[in-house]
């Protein structure tokens, strides 16, 4: 089990993680999830050792995790750490890259790992190809396998898709998260995209200015969001007066919305103005106007401008 205990880090004054707590059993997927600089990558390094806490402890199997000031080489051998920047050998062939840290005392059966590894991301027919001539995508893939190469008991993502093109990212994360479940990885990932958390996390982890605001299934944290900063990492949502919704007594409550929760109907106390439709593949999001403020729904079909229609709650 990974245990954070209120750790704290700053890299100058302003601290950068703040009481962070919370524990992993082995073999779960965390999804970190926060705007950009709300301390997820830091989180990561500190996890894996690479700094020094000025508060807190870390430990995991009730063994402490401590920095570079007690470690002549930063990191904890048990974990692999992907960073953002990937740290690929340029000059060395994706092989190599990947086999890098395997013993060459059984050559045969090195080459069937890697060639296993490469498989997983796509990346068998580069087997030869030098780092520097890859893509920043196939970087990426080559970078993601190399951590995995000696079956880590953690391993630490930094946005591990992030340079992936959409149309193979589906089916990478479906492998890589399998594979994590097979072998009983645990696995941390800070990400910006949801659907890491939403479809494959065991628990998501929301973060805000070096802060955990929360902590639990990502199924319950999406469909009852503690605030709007919470809703609004799963896409577009909407605030709306309570009341203009339902009989409601206080004119100041707001309810979040999410844009598949509307639908047209025939009357209701949210008319509202068609200002700009978006197509989305296999539905439109509507962006209305409801007196002064922005709106989003979601329609099967297109809708002309300035229309004037009105609002409900689909699940009413």
């Amino acid at each position: 089990m990974l245990d954070i205990q209120n750790i704290s880090f700053s890299y100058t004054e302003n601290p950068v993680i703040k009481n962070v707590s919370f524990t992993i059993n082995k073999g779960e997927n965390i999804a970190i999830i926060g705007e950009s600089g709300c301390g997820k990558s830091t989180l990561l390094k500190l996890i894996y050792g690479l700094y020094n806490l000025d508060d807190g402890k870390i430990f995991y199997n009730e063994k402490p995790i401590l920095g570079p000031k007690y470690n002549l080489i930063p990191g904890m051998p048990y974990m692999k750490y992907l960073a953002q920047d990937f740290d690929l050998s340029p000059y060395e062939t994706v092989a190599e890259n990947v086999g890098k840290f395997l013993s060459n005392g059984f050559a045969n059966m090195k080459k069937l790992r890697v060639q296993e590894l490469l498989e997983m991301v796509e990346m068998e027919q580069f087997s030869n190809v030098k780092a520097k001539f890859l893509s920043g995508g196939q970087q990426q893939r080559v970078a993601l396998v190399r951590v995995l190469a000696l079956e880590p008991e953690v391993i630490l993502l930094d946005e591990p898709f992030s340079q992936i093109d959409a149309f193979r990212k589906n089916a990478l994360r479906r492998n890589l998260f399998k594979y994590l479940r097979q072998k009983g990885i645990t696995c941390i990932i800070a990400t910006h995209d949801s659907t890491d958390a939403l479809s494959f996390a065991d628990e998501a982890i929301v973060m805000r200015n070096g802060e955990v605001l929360t902590k639990g299934n990502p199924t319950k944290i999406y469909e009852d969001p503690e605030t709007k900063y919470v809703a609004s990492l799963f896409g577009e949502v909407n605030e709306v007066p309570t009341h203009v919704l339902v009989p409601y007594e206080d004119q100041t409550h707001k309810t979040l919305v999410y844009p598949h929760q509307f639908k047209m109907v025939p009357e209701s106390n949210l008319p509202v103005k068609i200002r700009r439709t978006y197509f989305r593949g296999n539905h439109f999001l509507i962006e209305t106007v409801y007196k002064r403020q922005l709106i989003f729904f979601e329609s099967e079909i297109d809708l002309p401008l300035e229309q004037e229609i009105f609002l409900g709650l689909n699940y009413l």
